[in-house]
């Protein structure tokens, strides 16, 4: 397997053991599989749009190394945040040392803190709430329910946000994703800042219909059908999970789904899995499960290539995408 860029050649001579050797053994069965021709469900949990890991993840969408992407409500605005607004955050490298009272002047700011980055709420959430709320409104008046991610993809394609675009567009994930229409999944999308958002706007009557934006089962029934179409014998879906929580918990569960509920026992397991993860081992956590708890799931099958890199998201998963890249 070739190691074209510098990155990939200091891997290949440096990470030989431990959770090293785990990250270089799960970055090339990725490569294998997708340069073999089968496809790729990448999922977003925790903060990482914030964490610009689009830096690296766009490229891997333009390049046709991930074909599928199920993320936090989160992940999904955090990334068009970033988009308008990069220029306004602010760090807080000391983040550690802030008492209550720093805390409380950041809020008086108006700058909402992810670790040691805030995000501007003026710049960043406000200029995309009016934006997806006129499409909120025009789809409720039309009654053409959408669901989250085609609301962001259609405010990206029209054009509308480019004159505040304050990042390079290259660096934007969502972009990438939705000039090519990549099928997403947002599962708990109303735990997110612009679910509470569109809350208060249906409460405050500007909005008639709950169902204007399409959630939760609906999005599974879809992931399903994509599923049962896309997933091949010879050309197994792969899962490459960063963090854990309902971002991995809610995809990974449609092929029990489609073998146990609807008999559809010819569609595949997962054909490859890899989970980047800081839970330890642990009981009755589905973030420190090891990947063989998922066989008796009927998630993932015994001689299913299963990896766990124990490391930081933000750390690993640039060096894991770079290195598909050949970077």
């Amino acid at each position: 397997m070739s190691t074209t860029g510098p990155i990939s050649t200091f891997m290949a001579r440096h990470f030989r053991h431990f959770n090293a050797a785990a990250l270089m053994d799960a970055a090339n069965a990725y490569r294998r599989h997708v340069e073999g021709g089968a496809p790729m469900l990448v999922t977003l949990a925790g903060a990482m749009s914030t964490g610009e890991l689009g830096r690296s993840l766009a490229e891997m969408i333009r390049q046709g190394k991930v074909h599928a992407v199920c993320c936090t409500g989160a992940n999904l605005e955090e990334d068009v945040f970033q988009l308008v607004a990069h220029s306004h955050y602010e760090r807080v490298p000391n983040y550690r040392e802030l008492t209550a009272k720093d805390e409380e002047a950041l809020l008086e700011r108006h700058l909402n803190r992810v670790t040691d980055t805030c995000i501007p709420e003026h710049e960043a959430i406000r200029r995309i709430e009016k934006a997806v709320l006129e499409e909120w409104v025009a789809a409720d008046r039309a009654g053409t329910p959408r669901f989250p991610h085609q609301f962001m993809y259609r405010i990206l394609l029209s054009g509308v946000l480019k004159q505040h675009y304050d990042s390079d567009p290259k660096d934007s994930w969502l972009l990438a994703a939705a000039e090519r229409d990549l099928p997403m999944i947002v599962p708990g999308w109303e735990d997110s800042t612009l679910g509470n958002i569109f809350a208060g706007h249906v409460i405050a009557g500007d909005i008639k219909h709950v169902h204007t934006v399409r959630t939760g089962i609906e999005y599974m029934m879809e992931l399903a059908s994509w599923y049962t179409a896309t997933a091949k014998q010879d050309k197994k879906i792969g899962f490459f999970q960063i963090g854990g929580g309902i971002a991995g918990d809610f995809p990974i569960c449609v092929v029990p789904m489609l073998h146990q509920d609807l008999g559809r026992t010819e569609v595949p397991l997962w054909g490859y899995f890899c989970q980047i993860s800081d839970s330890t081992t642990s009981y009755g956590s589905y973030s420190g499960a090891v990947p063989n708890e998922k066989i008796t799931w009927g998630k993932l099958g015994a001689e299913t290539p299963k990896f766990i890199i124990e490391s930081d998201a933000t750390i690993v998963a640039p060096l894991v995408f770079a290195h598909v890249l050949g970077w």
